[in-house]
């Protein structure tokens, strides 16, 4: 264990405050830091997965794309804290105190306890059932995210790395989707019309009971091997312009037509 991380433990044994202490990228990850005084702490980046935060004063401190997978939160003190693309996934906030606390682009999961009656899903933070409608998500690392039933109508999701991520049952009418990267990711029943799939990566992609009439464009999506195509969507898709159907994907380099002989039903 590191020097820094051996001092703050002792510190924290002792009952000695760490206000505004430093924390830049600490490895904390399955210790005790139960009533710890992190109170505007820097934690950028610090793994915290595991640890033990009941009752923490974490107010105010900047928890940017910390670790805070399966940790343990319960009644620790958020207040103000920023926690910008910081992973929540199976993280326990019962109790926890959250007031103008900073959640956009954190991820949460389906095991992640918030307190009862805070509004979660419109947060700003990604996950089930989460409302981001016209959200700025160019270019995130969104792989293997749950995203079931999230609402990204208009969501800006250009370049986005959605590889192996739940969109089952999502809302992404006219989302802009152009060189995102969906391979292996799971579509069914997403409503997708209008969307800008131009660029895309969907190789493998899951795109059963997907709905869709047109897309605003397809130029050099790539659906090779895309699961659960019928003929009807097929035809929808083959209605592109020509121009369109004959572009090359710049990264895979097939065409979306020659990608479309692939797809499976």
């Amino acid at each position: 264990m590191p020097n820094l991380a051996q001092e703050v433990l002792a510190a924290i044994k002792s009952g000695l405050s760490l206000n505004k202490k430093d924390l830049y990228q600490i490895d904390l990850s399955g210790c005790d830091l139960q009533k710890a005084d992190l109170q505007e702490a820097t934690l950028i980046r610090a793994n915290l997965s595991l640890a033990n935060l009941s009752e923490a004063n974490l107010s105010g401190a900047d928890l940017r794309s910390s670790d805070l997978h399966k940790a343990f939160l319960p009644k620790a003190n958020l207040q103000g804290a920023y926690l910008y693309r910081a992973d929540l996934s199976g993280a326990d906030l019962s109790e926890a105190n959250l007031t103008d606390a900073k959640l956009q682009g954190s991820r949460y999961d389906s095991a992640t306890i918030f307190p009862e009656n805070f509004a979660y899903k419109s947060s700003g933070a990604i996950g089930p059932s989460a409302s981001l409608n016209g959200a700025p998500l160019n270019t995130g690392n969104l792989k293997d995210a749950d995203l079931q039933n999230a609402n990204l109508m208009g969501a800006y999701l250009g370049g986005a790395d959605l590889t192996g991520a739940n969109l089952a049952g999502a809302r992404l009418i006219q989302a802009d989707l152009r060189k995102a990267i969906l391979t292996g990711t799971y579509l069914q029943k997403a409503r997708l019309n209008g969307a800008n799939l131009a660029g895309a990566d969907l190789r493998a992609a899951d795109l059963t009971d997907a709905d869709f009439e047109k897309f605003e464009s397809i130029a050099g999506a790539d659906f090779t091997n895309v699961q659960g195509l019928t003929d009807e969507m097929r035809s929808r898709l083959l209605s592109h312009p020509k121009q369109e159907l004959e572009t090359l994907n710049q990264f895979t380099l097939r065409t979306t037509l020659a990608s479309l002989s692939t797809c499976t039903k």
